[in-house]
């Protein structure tokens, strides 16, 4: 009888340094630029609980040029940008190496952005192998990755998102309309220094007396009383929000005499705790975690709605309503469809028109499906139901100029400008 010869499974699986938390207190931490207005917050409670963390603001073609080195041209131009921006930072010579991390968030739904941190540590293992990878995630992706989320430190993000989100929809609000130039930019300074200082205290959960702080403190800013061209920017949520995935598209409106109107974070917060209910509701796809979504978003929803009555006290424009999202969503299409941004993006253009933003910008990554079916594949029904609606998608990726963008925009922008011109005729 012959004697069995047990091979070896072989183990594929790759090794990649690990962020452990002995690390805290010897390497920095880099992130990429996505939210400049909510980062300011979050990076300075984390800086004052022991993290070395720094945002980066590297834009130059260097850095694309160092995302298409790396990544595939056919995945998303958000995995290229933020991969290029990791390893140009890595390359200036500004960081010891040797003592250097990058994280990236990971919302974990179907989407790419799920998978970037394979294709990050790929990219660094073939020129900073020693380099750790963090995964800031809340859906059990990357369990070992270092980095502890408990409670207080939930509670700390979540706020400085509601906080980020009013700081972003006061100074837009005041920009465009300042009489003397740069008075928002101080107020907008003015609030950062008192939000960290209510996070320094630990009474950011105060949400009421600093929410109506910022409000007071933007009645201060002195405005022009005039019609401007309102432009909502909605789309895949990297290029919506950073100014290295979208060129810079805030300023741009901005130097076009526009108002931007950008919906808040939260409500892609939101959305993501929503879709764990409708998964339990559609699909019958109930886990221990469905409670806990589900008192989560109850929390926070509250919370969202008493800053809006608060914001209406005073004369600005409030941030979105989540469950009236929600309804303008039934309208266009079903809440099941949640791959990427999903319902989401026609929910905010519907939302966005209902409150007097005709004028929308549907940001998207070249290829990125979710956006272009529920994004891109929606417009021609809003249109139907919205009869000012006046929306351009615009393809963001390493082959599109800016001025090409930008032209798209313009053309948009004119159309925008005859119908506020009627509107104001027939007034």
């Amino acid at each position: 009888m012959k004697e069995k010869i047990e091979t070896p499974i072989a183990d594929f699986r790759e090794e990649y340094p690990k962020f452990t938390p002995e690390m805290k207190h010897t390497h920095k931490i880099l992130i990429p630029d996505m939210l400049p207005f909510h980062f300011e917050i979050i990076v300075d409670f984390l800086k004052k609980d022991g993290w070395d963390i720094e945002v980066l603001h590297n834009e130059t073609r260097a850095v694309i040029d160092e995302g298409l080195k790396h990544v595939h041209n056919d995945t998303c131009y958000p995995a290229l940008c933020v991969t290029g921006q990791f390893i140009d930072a890595l390359k200036s010579g500004k960081y010891d190496v040797e003592h250097t991390a990058v994280m990236i968030t990971q919302s974990g739904g179907g989407c790419r952005a799920s998978n970037y941190i394979p294709l990050i540590r790929k990219a660094l293992k073939a020129e900073f192998p020693k380099v750790p990878v963090v995964s800031l995630n809340f859906a059990g992706l990357e369990k070992d990755s270092g980095f502890p989320v408990g409670l207080k430190t939930l509670l700390k993000l979540a706020f400085s998102i509601f906080y980020g989100d009013t700081l972003m929809s006061l100074y837009n609000q005041c920009k465009p309309y300042e009489q003397e130039e740069g008075a928002s930019d101080r107020a907008r300074q003015d609030c950062l220094a008192i939000i960290h200082r209510a996070f320094d205290d630990g009474k950011y959960l105060r949400y009421g007396k600093y929410v109506r702080w910022m409000l007071k403190r933007f009645k201060e800013v002195r405005r022009k009383d005039e019609r401007k061209v309102k432009v909502g920017i909605v789309g895949e949520i990297y290029v919506k929000y950073s100014p290295l995935g979208n060129s810079h598209l805030e300023d741009f409106l901005l130097s076009e005499g526009c108002e931007p109107v950008v919906p808040a974070l939260m409500d892609f917060v939101l959305y993501c705790a929503v879709n764990n209910l409708n998964d339990a509701k559609l699909y019958n796809k109930k886990n221990a975690s469905t409670p806990l979504f589900r008192l989560a978003y109850a929390y926070l929803h509250h919370v969202q709605k008493k800053i809006i009555r608060i914001t209406e006290k005073y004369g600005f424009e409030p941030l979105h309503d989540f469950e009236h999202l929600r309804r303008c969503a039934d309208k266009v299409i079903n809440q099941g469809v949640k791959m990427g941004e999903g319902w989401l993006i026609p929910a905010e253009m519907a939302a966005l028109a209902e409150t007097g933003t005709d004028n929308i910008v549907c940001a998207q990554p070249f290829g990125c499906l979710p956006n272009h079916i529920a994004g891109k594949g929606t417009i021609r029904t809003l249109k139907q139901m919205y009869e000012h609606e006046n929306i351009v998608a615009v393809d963001y990726d390493p082959s599109a100029t800016k001025v090409n963008q930008e032209n798209r925009i313009k053309l948009m922008l004119a159309t925008a400008r005859e119908n506020l011109a009627q509107q104001l005729q027939e007034k």
